[in-house]
Parts: structure tokens; C-alpha cells; sequence
């Protein structure tokens, strides 16, 4: 399934360790934020205005209490539709 074609509620999960990239308040640049294979949830999705193709994703992702962490932005290539 194509990511895009996804839509708010539904899971994904990370394809890869997503790391801050100095964006996210509160952390550190360059800390893990949700580990490669963790389930989210997807809270918003969007585009950016300059580039509509360009997909972002605003995700939850479970830690290891499976919790739901804060949102985390994703752009298309850090997240897949199935557990790889």
C-alpha cells in the first residue's frame, strides 16, 4: 500500500530510526525519537505549501510500554504500512 494513500487513524511504522532533526521542542538534535520497526498512529497528515507533492505525516509512535508517544513529523520514506 502506498503511504499516501493513508489517512488519519490509520498504522504505520517506522521504516527507519527517526531522529530529530533539531525541529522537535524539547530534544535533543540528533536523539532518537521512535525506533525502526515501532507501530504509530497517524494523528494529521499534510503538505508542504511550496511543494503539495510533498507528504508529511504527523505520527504517534508506541515506546516500549506501548504508550503513545508525542506527535512526531514523518515525511513519506521514514515510515511504512506493514511491520517489516
Amino acid at each position: 500500500m502506498n503511504i499516501n494513500d493513508l489517512d488519519i487513524g490509520d498504522v504505520v511504522y517506522a521504516a527507519k530510526d527517526i531522529t530529530d532533526d533539531g525541529s522537535m521542542p524539547e530534544s535533543t538534535e540528533g536523539e532518537t525519537l521512535a525506533q525502526a520497526g515501532a507501530r504509530g498512529v497517524i494523528v494529521m497528515k499534510g503538505h508542504i505549501e511550496e511543494t503539495p507533492e510533498s507528504h508529511v505525516f504527523l505520527v504517534r509512535f508506541e515506546d516500549e510500554t506501548l504508550t503513545l508517544g508525542r506527535p512526531i513529523g514523518c515525511w513519506e520514506e521514514d515510515l511504512m504500512s506493514e511491520a517489516g
